[in-house]
């Protein structure tokens, strides 16, 4: 009977065996440094300069990635609004419940920190008609919103500041994350080849009998041991495989079975995100291999679409005809999900790789390419990477 991982002594027995069974995996995470104060202050003027650009005064976020995209800062989300704000000149200000001025200061003061004047309001008062003040003292006349900031948030702002004087920013956040520099490249670069070096560390320890948690433990603690953090992974045997996020229950993995693994972790806050599909034990049946093939072939077909000035629509359609011109289509039948996702500091952030999307590709952005088919009750294959847009 398989222990609750929860125990404490299995969890110190887990971990033992597991970095035993690893020990040739050694931290990586030092050999790209994480991004410094400068940048992000850099990031911050360039954000300010698409505002203009958009014609935009402002930009207004709560918690989440933009926040620390631009400033380092994490604030756990809650019904009171703690933002910020950043000008098309480049400066910035928060705003704060000011019961939480203490702890906001600890996360904007001192060495290495965004700094910038906190606009508190009290809990009688609500947050809008401070903001709607600390914007208009300013000179601010057309907001943009964060495409995350929640609705209460956004409708309170346009009721202070003016409805026709708010307006969502999603395409300058696009422009803004979307499109990587160098150093980020750096990072997605060895974020990915080191969950690939995990994969294949855990393929040599695969066993018939194995369940999907067993090899995601494996997996995880692989990847941790590169110097990731936060893995996470999805580990799908045979007709589990054949719903792409999963949900059937466990069972020990056969010889013919498909494998597909799903996994990634993050350095530096920077995400992996790769899937792999493959039978650990016996003959391949010879419909895997043929829907291997397949799915390989529609990967390539997406890498062939993939340019500056393309529409990330197009790539999905790419790589979709290779599936229907095989047999299995029409549309959707057995690839049922977008080709992909654009990659950073969040797993899934935009732009996409759906068949609706008008977003001109550019050189630096990152996507998943990730096809797949999946025969209900049998099996999945999907194959993952991420690619950069290039010249």
């Amino acid at each position: 009977m398989d222990t609750p991982p929860e125990d404490p002594g299995f969890a110190a027995a887990e971990k033992a065996r597991l970095d035993e069974l690893f020990a040739a995996l050694s931290d990586q995470s030092h050999h790209v440094e994480a991004i410094q104060p400068a940048e992000f202050r850099a990031r911050r003027q360039r954000c300010g300069k698409l505002l203009a650009d958009a014609g935009l005064d402002a930009l207004v976020m709560e918690g989440g990635a933009t926040m620390r995209y631009l400033a380092d800062v994490d604030w756990r989300l809650s019904e009171r609004l703690f933002a910020l704000v950043l000008l098309a000149d480049g400066s910035h200000f928060w705003v704060c419940p000011s019961f939480e001025a203490g702890s906001a200061a600890l996360k904007l003061e001192g060495e290495g920190r965004p700094g910038g004047e906190v606009v508190l309001w009290d809990e009688h008062q609500y947050p809008y008609a401070p903001l709607a003040a600390a914007l208009a003292a300013r000179g601010v006349q057309r907001v943009g919103v964060e495409g995350d900031l929640r609705h209460r948030f956004v409708h309170g702002l346009a009721q202070a500041h003016g409805a026709a004087r708010v307006a969502i920013a999603l395409e300058v956040v696009i422009a803004l994350r979307g499109v990587k520099d160098a150093h980020e490249l750096q990072l997605l670069r060895r974020a990915n080849e080191l969950t690939q070096q995990a994969i294949v560390a855990v393929s040599h320890e695969v066993r018939p009998g194995m369940l999907g948690s067993q090899i995601a433990r494996m997996m995880c603690h692989a990847q941790e041991r590169l110097g990731l953090r936060d893995p996470w992974v999805l580990a799908l045997i045979g007709e589990a495989a054949a719903l792409p996020h999963g949900g059937l229950g466990e069972r020990p993995l056969a010889a013919g079975d498909v494998l597909l693994v799903d996994t990634g972790g993050a350095l530096h806050g920077y995400q992996s995100d790769n899937t792999r599909s493959w039978v650990p034990e016996g003959a391949v049946p010879s419909e895997v291999a043929k829907v291997w093939r397949i799915v390989n072939d529609a990967q390539k077909a997406a890498y062939a679409a993939i340019r500056p000035d393309a529409l990330c629509g197009s790539v999905d359609r790419a790589a979709r005809a290779v599936i229907e011109a095989a047999g299995y289509g029409p549309g959707y039948r057995t690839f049922g999900h977008r080709l992909g996702h654009g990659i950073g500091t969040v797993g899934h952030e935009d732009p996409y790789f759906d068949g609706g999307s008008e977003v001109v590709m550019a050189s630096g952005m990152t996507f998943s390419n990730e096809p797949g088919i999946y025969l209900p009750g049998r099996f999945g294959i999907r194959i993952e990477d991420i690619v950069q847009v290039t010249e």
